[in-house]
C-alpha cells in the first residue's frame, strides 16, 4: 500500500469551502462517525473548523460496532466533544433522541435572543461527516420525511442543501468530506473496509488481509460463525479457498474463484454479516 491514500475530488473541495464559508451563521454542529472506526472517521479539518460551535457527535451504525468498544469510545469522545450519542439509525426513536440533543445545545442561544427582547429564532444546525457515515438516513429521520437520498455507497451526496426540520431547527446538509490524504494507512484501510472510500481506491487482497489479521488478533471466531471455518491461523489463501468451497465461488473453469471470494469476504463485513466488530479499540 502506498505511504499515502489520496482521495479528495474536486465536489470535497468545494464543500470543504462551503463550510469555511458558512460555518460562521451555524448554531449547533451534528457530526457523524462511524462507531466500527470512530477514530478514523474524524476529519482533522472539519474538527477545526467546528471547535468553537456547540458539537453533538453520532455515533453511526452501533448496530454493526462491538458494544463493549462502543461504550469505551463513548467515554472517550465525551471528554473531547459537547455532547454525544450512539445510534442505530433505523431505530422509530432515533428522531426524538437526535431532536433532544439538538434542543439542550440550542437553550444557551435561545437565552440569548430572549435576554434581546426576540422572538428565539430556529437553531442553525450544520450536519457533517465522511461519506457513506449515514448523514441522509440521520436527516430523514430527524426530519420525520424523505428528505435527503440515501445510497450506501460513499459520495451519494454532492451539494449542499437546508432542510426545516421543525420550527425550532434549520439544518444544513452537506457532502461527505475526507482528508484530502491519509498519513495513517490503518486510517485509509479501515474507512475502505466500512465503504467510506471507493472501493476502487485499495486493492481488494490488501484489504482482505488487513482484515483477516484484525480478525485473527480480535475476533477470532468471526470467520466460523459466518463461514464455518474453526480456525483462521492459515493465511489469506487458504481461508478465501475455504470461503469458496463453502459457498461454491467457482469460476468458469470450474476452480476456486479466489478474486469473488474476496469481494463476498469484504461485501458481508461491510453488511454486518460477520457480526458486531470495531475496527479501532481506544
Amino acid at each position: 500500500m502506498a505511504n499515502q491514500i489520496h482521495w479528495f475530488p474536486g465536489h470535497m473541495s468545494k464543500a470543504l469551502r462551503n463550510v469555511e464559508d458558512k460555518i460562521k451563521i451555524i448554531d449547533v454542529v451534528i457530526e457523524l462517525f462511524d462507531a466500527r472506526a470512530p477514530l478514523s472517521s474524524i476529519n482533522p479539518q472539519l474538527d477545526d473548523l467546528t471547535k468553537n460551535k456547540k458539537r453533538l457527535i453520532v455515533l453511526t451504525k452501533s448496530d454493526l460496532a462491538d458494544p463493549s468498544e462502543t461504550k469505551k469510545w463513548e467515554t472517550y469522545l465525551l471528554t473531547k466533544y459537547d455532547s454525544l450519542l450512539s445510534l442505530n439509525l433505523t431505530d422509530g426513536n432515533a428522531a426524538n433522541v437526535i431532536a433532544k440533543a439538538v434542543s439542550s445545545l440550542g437553550q444557551e442561544k435561545w437565552a440569548k435572543d430572549k435576554s434581546k427582547g426576540m422572538k428565539p429564532q430556529p437553531l442553525k444546525t450544520m450536519i457533517l461527516g465522511i461519506p457513506n457515515v449515514g448523514k441522509s438516513s440521520l436527516i430523514n429521520r430527524y426530519a420525520k420525511r424523505k428528505a435527503a437520498g440515501v445510497q450506501n455507497k460513499p459520495g451519494f451526496t454532492r451539494g449542499e442543501q437546508w432542510i426545516k426540520v421543525n420550527n425550532e431547527v434549520l439544518l444544513l446538509d452537506t457532502p461527505g468530506i475526507l482528508p484530502m490524504n491519509y498519513d495513517d494507512k490503518k486510517k485509509a484501510a479501515n474507512l475502505a473496509l466500512i465503504g467510506s472510500i471507493r472501493e476502487d481506491i485499495l486493492p481488494n487482497n490488501e484489504l482482505v488481509h488487513i482484515l483477516l489479521k484484525y480478525l485473527k488478533e480480535n475476533y477470532p471466531t468471526a470467520l466460523n460463525n459466518r463461514f464455518n471455518i474453526p480456525v483462521i491461523e492459515g493465511d489469506d489463501l487458504e481461508i478465501l479457498n475455504h470461503i469458496c468451497e463453502v459457498r461454491k465461488i467457482l469460476d468458469s473453469k470450474g476452480q476456486n474463484d479466489i478474486v469473488r471470494a474476496e469481494s463476498v469476504l469484504l461485501k458481508e463485513f461491510k453488511d454486518g454479516l460477520l457480526g458486531k466488530i470495531t475496527l479501532e479499540k481506544i
